[in-house]
């Protein structure tokens, strides 16, 4: 019955993510349309901001509420279930209170002296307003993870976002024909009203569905001192990990339009190349991390289960399945921007540099899928401080190396602090996979093998392309070419060993306890959510 759930869940959550990147990508192209790359630039700024506030609003609390409802339902009353949730949206709604009223007071000060740019000011006012609708509706999503029960996140997430569009698309003429402060205002406007639409979706959807709430070897009411301290000792190194990095990140994201600015000497440019790369070219490198973030999102239950069980083995299979799974497919994207990034950066932006930057992102883009699996498996693991030292160290290095490089060599300094920060932090956050689990690197199978699949494939295809399609559209040269990368690499795969039988059936070992003593049948075939790699041909 569980493993039934994971996979739906799995369908569910990586249709929504697909459908709303593909969405996304498609809104954010009309967008930059009509607001142009330095509108983008400014809007990315904002954005920063928001993201800093967001994060004192939510507080890491979804994943303390989804980790603690996983607990309770297994061990824990119908009680303790809804107390956990209630104390997590009670401090969620103080915090993004909070974070509201300090955005809405200090939005001059902020756009001024932080963002240098004042007409951020009114935008970062109107989206003040979503911040306690964020708060609470990440504990819901909490809970609603823990339930396995995600339809109704991903119809909030849908509902959002199609509401997102409507606001922005009926104002965004009126309000750009007055600049672009007015057309960022426009669209935070609409940012703010679907927060609140998705916010109270899930809230009738938790009222309709607490009543269904079942446990499993309930035992008395957990005190309400008790809840608290546990949900705290969960959301504080979260938490902490976010302020730190989101600040850092925030002073990274206004200094890099600055240092551009030292380079270009116009502020105009610099916000403009900004605008090209974190509003253009990075939302489509990330576009099919889609098929990746939902097992991401679904791991941190059942591994935190498996590890409370202390079922070593069974932890360790899913690590291996999902980084092998993970792997196989993020260097063949990799490859594909590498390949497409001139023609899709034509095709889609109808841009030159940013083809130019997803060809240079690109070799990284593996180890950004990685790297937001990998932290899916850590939190899922317990190991909050750990991430947290992590992010610090990384944007430390980024700010440090934005100051130092930028200045002179402008977005191709900024680009190569990216290729150095992400291999940096990737490498920390597998490390640290490897050390807290029993699971083991196949560097040959899973990473060695798959390179030389993907560069002898992505030579053949570029090959041909040059041969047979020179003067074709790039729509057409971008659909051909990728689609015999794609075949030949999955060819190779079968052909190099990378894949085998044993991927397609499962294999999974019992789980065993502490001891090294297996699992009895019932309980194995109980507790099991089966393996990761299964769920993906199952899809």
């Amino acid at each position: 019955m569980k493993k039934r759930a994971f996979v739906k869940n799995a369908a569910i959550l990586t249709a929504t993510s697909l459908i709303l990147r593909t969405i996304g990508i498609f809104f954010r192209i009309y967008i930059s349309n009509k607001i142009g790359a330095e509108g983008m630039g400014l809007y990315q700024l904002i954005i920063s901001i928001y993201v800093l506030a967001s994060t004192f609003a939510s507080a890491g609390l979804t994943t303390a509420v989804t980790r603690l409802v996983a607990d309770e339902m297994v061990g824990g009353t119908l009680r303790s279930v809804r107390r956990v949730l209630r104390i997590g949206i009670a401090l969620s709604l103080l915090l993004g209170v909070l974070s509201a009223l300090i955005i809405f007071g200090g939005a001059d000060l902020i756009a001024s002296e932080w963002l240098r740019d004042l007409r951020a000011a009114p935008a970062l006012r109107v989206l003040s307003f979503s911040l306690p609708f964020m708060g609470v509706s990440s504990c819901i999503k909490g809970y609603f993870i823990a339930r396995r029960k995600v339809g109704s996140s991903s119809r909030a997430q849908i509902l959002e976002q199609l509401v997102r569009i409507g606001v922005i698309a009926l104002l965004i003429d009126r309000f750009a024909a007055s600049g672009i402060a007015s057309a960022c205002f426009a669209v935070l406007l609409g940012d703010t009203i679907a927060e609140a639409s998705s916010c109270l979706y899930l809230i009738v959807g938790f009222l309709l569905d607490r009543r269904k709430i079942s446990v499993q070897n309930a035992k008395p009411l957990s005190q309400p001192h008790g809840l608290l301290y546990r949900i705290l000792a969960i959301a504080a190194p979260i938490t902490g990990g976010r302020y730190v990095n989101s600040g850092l990140r925030t002073i990274e994201n206004v200094m890099v339009p600055e240092t551009l600015a030292a380079y270009t000497l116009s502020k105009e440019t610099a916000l403009a190349g900004f605008g090209k790369l974190k509003g253009m070219a990075l939302p489509l490198i990330l576009f099919p991390s889609s098929f990746l973030t939902s097992f991401s999102t679904l791991l941190i239950p059942e591994i935190s289960e498996s590890n409370a069980l202390r079922h070593k083995r069974q932890v360790a299979h899913t690590v291996e399945r999902t980084l092998h799974i993970t792997l196989l497919l993020s260097i063949l994207l990799g490859g594909a921007f590498l390949l497409l990034g001139a023609p899709l950066g034509r095709l889609v932006y109808h841009d030159e540099e940013v083809g130019y930057m997803l060809a240079v992102l690109a070799p990284i883009a593996p180890i950004m899928y990685l790297e937001s699996v990998v932290d899916g498996i850590l939190k899922g693991l317990g190991q909050q401080v750990h991430s947290l030292v992590f992010s610090v160290l990384d944007s430390l290095l980024r700010i440090v190396l934005i100051v130092i490089v930028v200045p002179h060599y402008g977005m191709n300094g900024f680009l190569g602090v990216m290729v150095v920060s992400n291999l940096f932090t990737g490498f920390l956050n597998v490390r640290r996979l490897f050390r807290v689990t029993d699971a083991r690197m196949q560097w040959g199978r899973w990473i060695a093998r798959p390179l030389l699949a993907v560069v002898t494939a992505g030579s053949i295809a570029y090959a041909a392309g040059q041969w047979l399609l020179r003067g074709s559209s790039d729509l057409v040269y971008a659909l051909i070419c990728g689609s015999v990368m794609a075949g030949l690499y999955g060819l190779l795969l079968l052909l190099l060993g990378c894949i085998g039988r044993e991927d397609f059936v499962r294999t999974v070992p019992k789980a065993t306890s502490a001891d090294g003593a297996l699992e009895t049948d019932a309980t194995y075939h109980t507790r099991y959510a089966g393996s990761v790699l299964q769920h993906v041909h199952m899809l």
